[in-house]
């Protein structure tokens, strides 16, 4: 089955074709997309898409960048819209320290909000890191020491010692568009070392558009370009990618029951 683990199907961006964006990606055979909350205010749209689509379920949670926003969020309100049907991840949440449009400290505080839920919940976290490679570790091996949890890092573009250190504590990884891009060798290389069997894709559209469609708009019809790239970078037929990515994706989500949506 061809997944996409990360839409973001209720940005504006998509406003104007929404539903044609939704049958593009069924046409090309995606069976399974997750669309994912970035902040509350939007989570009603988000959790609508959910309920309105079969192959369609999502994540609720606070985004870095909006964490300013969200700083008396706790665990109980997460918790409370976690319990809602089709809800199956807690996030995306995390650090980026790269736009800093959050204070640190609060984004700091806000993930492990959303730690605390995850473990509380049951639920795997979706989580963003972004330059923030040490206090992303830090507080993962804290937080894992207060009580496991499960948890994705999405989007991997991060070093190799805290891939290593994440995948140690029993992280999953899910690889983007831009494992197509000329400039990436590092991510590739960091790639070719995550776990074979805790690998998903997305396409965390619409970002992030993998070659060929590099600087227009991502949709999860192109999901294939990621899972090729997968496959090349593995050395792995696309059979065998979109095989061993089908079993890591519900070993992960598996409030999700396999056949949904088809």
């Amino acid at each position: 089955m061809l997944i996409d683990s990360h839409v973001n199907l209720h940005a504006p961006q998509f406003d104007a074709d929404r539903d044609d964006v939704i049958a593009r990606a069924r046409a090309a055979g995606v069976g399974l997309m997750v669309e994912i909350s970035d902040k509350l205010s939007t989570f009603e749209a988000t959790h609508g898409l959910a309920m309105a689509h079969p192959d369609i379920w999502c994540t609720v949670g606070v985004h870095p960048h909006e964490a300013k926003d969200h700083t008396s969020l706790t665990a109980d309100q997460l918790v409370t819209l976690a319990a809602r049907p089709r809800v199956v991840g807690i996030g995306e949440c995390g650090l980026d320290f790269h736009y800093d449009l959050s204070p640190r400290e609060t984004q700091a505080a806000v993930f492990r909000v959303h730690i605390e839920a995850a473990r509380r919940s049951g639920l795997p976290l979706v989580v963003h890191t972004r330059e923030a490679d040490a206090v992303m570790a830090d507080i993962l091996e804290q937080e894992q020491a207060n009580g496991p949890f499960r948890f994705l890092m999405h989007c991997y573009t991060s070093g190799p010692e805290l891939a290593e250190k994440a995948a140690n504590m029993g992280a999953w990884f899910s690889v983007s568009g831009i494992a197509t891009f000329k400039a990436a060798e590092d991510v590739r290389a960091v790639i070719r070392a995550m776990p074979a069997d805790r690998i998903i894709v997305e396409t965390d559209c619409p970002y992030l558009s993998p070659v060929p469609h590099r600087g227009r708009r991502n949709e999860p019809a192109h999901i294939t370009h990621v899972l090729q790239a997968l496959a090349d970078i593995r050395g792995w037929s696309l059979q065998e990618a979109e095989m061993r990515t089908t079993e890591a994706f519900f070993a992960l989500f598996d409030w999700i029951p396999r056949g949904s949506g088809q």
